[in-house]
């Protein structure tokens, strides 16, 4: 049974309305995962994947767990978020500030690659 199917039994929403919310986010799986976020040890794990091998200063561990509660709360992380409060109240110019650009280029693949899982789902 589909999750759409399940929700609209449920009676928590008409299923047009399940179905709208669903292409706003963009799919059903983005629009679950931004209602209920992201496990924490998941969001754990997927950002030490990202550490795994660099060695870190303190603000940019401070950026990643930024990026952990984000993910938490809300289940994914838009690139452009990165340049807004929080991101921005621990550097200005956000993670170009912190990152080089082949870390960057990393961490953006990291989040995409969160994005495209819960968008499968």
């Amino acid at each position: 049974m589909r999750s759409s199917s399940l929700l609209a039994d449920s009676g928590a929403a008409e299923p047009r309305d399940i179905q709208q919310a669903a292409e706003d986010a963009q799919g059903l799986g983005l629009l679950v995962r931004s209602l209920v976020g992201m496990d924490r040890a998941a969001a754990k794990q997927v950002l030490a994947q990202f550490i795994d091998g660099r060695t870190l200063s303190a603000n940019q561990l401070e950026f990643v767990n930024l990026i952990v509660d984000h993910l938490t709360g809300h289940g994914v992380v838009d690139a452009t978020r990165l340049y807004e409060s929080p991101f921005t109240d621990l550097t200005p110019q956000g993670p170009d500030a912190l990152f080089g650009a082949a870390d960057l280029e990393e961490l953006l693949r990291t989040l995409d690659a969160v994005r495209t899982t819960a968008r499968a789902a």
